[in-house]
């Protein structure tokens, strides 16, 4: 049944339909779904982000009954890709390991009939959920992740517990839902994380584009690197956007800001690309968090990452560019293949 949204208004994103998760025919002709995860019991410092989902959803000037045109790509990417948003997935503030659980069912409920998966977050605690979601569909190792953030969020333990938006990379890595080598971070910067962990991601062969590089060599050669790599033995990617990659004087509203980061404009640009060059089988977007907001900056740049990110999958669609399908002779439709699930030693 369609839950609406936990905290607020029952509001869809930029006045898309609703739908209902449960009735399949309700976004069956979608080739992306909005999901609500409004959950910020994984944060370390500053609360807040699980009324993200709301804002990011209602934060917006433009008019909800007309066509919507991308100047530059020159697409509609909600109505050509037929978007709709089936409301929140119910998150339990006090009970992490349910609330992965569910939102992971919803996640893969929704990838696994070929369909876009876009959730709004909610703290970075999701992404473990998310990305495991869709690679119940391609394949454990089979999808590449392209996560933007200041913090790696590679942590092994986040205040005694595994689960928290300090540790949820290390467990997607660990349980085989992504590869280490096709893992991606862009714009990390800061204090953290200490040698131990640097330690185990060069273990992992992650690879991470501190804002130093960035800023040295240009966005868009970093951007090319990832790409080449991203798209090398994996068949799809997930993008993981932390509002927090962006400089604070652009993205105050989140928990954890760090100054130095992306401007607006280079994330929006890179995430339209994304959606443009390689096959996305999710997005989420995380770490909003309204009341440390100011003017609801934060929320107005959640809102255009998925935005553009969705108009650039529409342009690729356009041009005649697919998705990847799950092989019917994959082991995941006999079960196998699927990893651990959450909770399990």
């Amino acid at each position: 049944m369609r839950t609406g949204n936990l905290y607020g208004a029952d509001a869809t994103f930029l006045g898309v339909p609703a739908a209902d998760l449960d009735v399949r025919a309700s976004w069956d002709e979608a080739a992306a779904v909005i999901i609500g995860a409004p959950f910020d019991g994984g944060t370390s410092h500053r609360a807040g982000c699980r009324f993200g989902p709301l804002a990011i959803r209602t934060t917006d000037y433009l008019p909800h009954d007309g066509m919507r045109p991308h100047l530059a790509l020159g697409v509609d990417p909600l109505v050509e890709l037929g978007v709709v948003d089936v409301g929140d997935v119910e998150m339990p503030p006090g009970d992490i390991e349910r609330s992965i659980r569910l939102l992971e069912e919803a996640v893969a409920m929704v990838a696994s009939t070929g369909t876009i998966p876009v959730i709004l977050g909610g703290d970075h605690t999701i992404a473990l959920p998310d990305v495991t979601g869709v690679a119940r569909h391609v394949g454990f190792g089979n999808v590449s992740v392209l996560h933007f953030d200041a913090h790696a969020d590679t942590g092994d333990t986040q205040l005694g517990s595994l689960y928290g938006h300090g540790t949820p990379m290390r467990r997607l890595i660990e349980s085989g839902a992504c590869r280490g080598d096709r893992f991606f971070q862009i714009g990390l910067r800061g204090y953290w994380p200490e040698p131990e962990t640097l330690a185990w991601m060069a273990d992992q062969q992650m690879r991470s584009f501190e804002m130093t590089e960035v800023t040295q060599r240009g966005l868009d050669a970093v951007l090319d690197e990832a790409f080449a790599l991203a798209m090398d033995d994996c068949d799809a990617v997930f993008v993981s956007v932390d509002v927090d990659v962006v400089d604070p004087g652009a993205a105050p509203g989140t928990g954890t800001p760090e100054p130095g980061g992306l401007s607006a404009r280079q994330l929006l640009d890179a995430v339209r690309r994304i959606g443009m060059e390689l096959p996305v089988i999710g997005l989420d977007v995380v770490e909003v968090s309204p009341p440390y907001d100011t003017a609801e900056i934060t929320a107005y740049l959640a809102n255009r990452i998925v935005l553009e990110a969705l108009a650039g999958i529409a342009w690729r669609r356009r041009e005649g560019r697919g998705l990847p399908q799950r092989d019917p002779a994959s082991p995941l439709l006999e079960g196998r293949g699927r990893g651990p699930e959450v909770g399990a030693s």
